[in-house]
C-alpha cells in the first residue's frame, strides 16, 4: 500500500504559479503510476495530468496543456504538478492518486476508477 500527502496549494492571483507536491510513503513508489485530479465545487472530479511509473510518458487534460507540468522524483517518493498561468477556472481541490499494476513502465491512467490510492487533497484558489 501507499499513503499520499499533497501540499503546495493556496491562494494565487490569476497569471500566477503554484507547485503542488505529493509525497508517498513506502519503498515502492517507483512501481506506481501517478495522477493528479481536481474537483471544483459542484463538479465531478476530473483528471488533470498523469505520469507513468518510469516518468517517460505523461498525459494532460486539454484545459491545462501548455500550462501545467507533471513530474516525479522516484528518489524522493514525490510527484509534482507545476501550474503556471493560472486562471480562475483552475480553482479546485487537487488530489494526488497512485495505482500499481503489472504492466509496462510506460503506462499511465486517467480514469478515477483506475486509481486505488488517493491523497486528502489540497485547495487551490485563483483570484481573478
Amino acid at each position: 500500500q501507499v499513503q499520499l500527502v499533497e501540499s503546495g496549494g493556496g491562494l494565487v492571483q490569476a497569471g500566477g504559479s503554484l507547485r503542488l507536491s505529493c509525497a508517498a510513503s513506502g519503498r515502492t513508489f517507483s512501481s506506481y503510476a501517478m495522477g493528479w485530479f481536481r474537483q471544483a465545487p459542484g463538479k465531478e472530479r476530473v483528471s488533470v495530468a498523469a505520469i507513468s511509473r518510469s516518468g517517460d510518458n505523461t498525459y494532460y487534460a486539454d484545459s491545462v496543456k501548455g500550462r501545467f507540468t507533471i513530474s516525479r522524483d522516484n528518489a524522493k517518493n514525490t510527484v509534482y504538478l507545476q501550474m503556471n498561468s493560472l486562471i480562475a477556472e483552475d480553482t479546485a481541490v487537487y488530489y494526488c492518486a497512485a495505482e500499481f499494476r503489472w504492466g509496462r513502465d510506460s503506462d499511465y491512467y486517467t480514469g478515477i476508477r483506475e486509481y486505488h490510492y488517493w491523497g486528502q487533497g489540497t485547495q487551490v484558489t485563483v483570484s481573478s
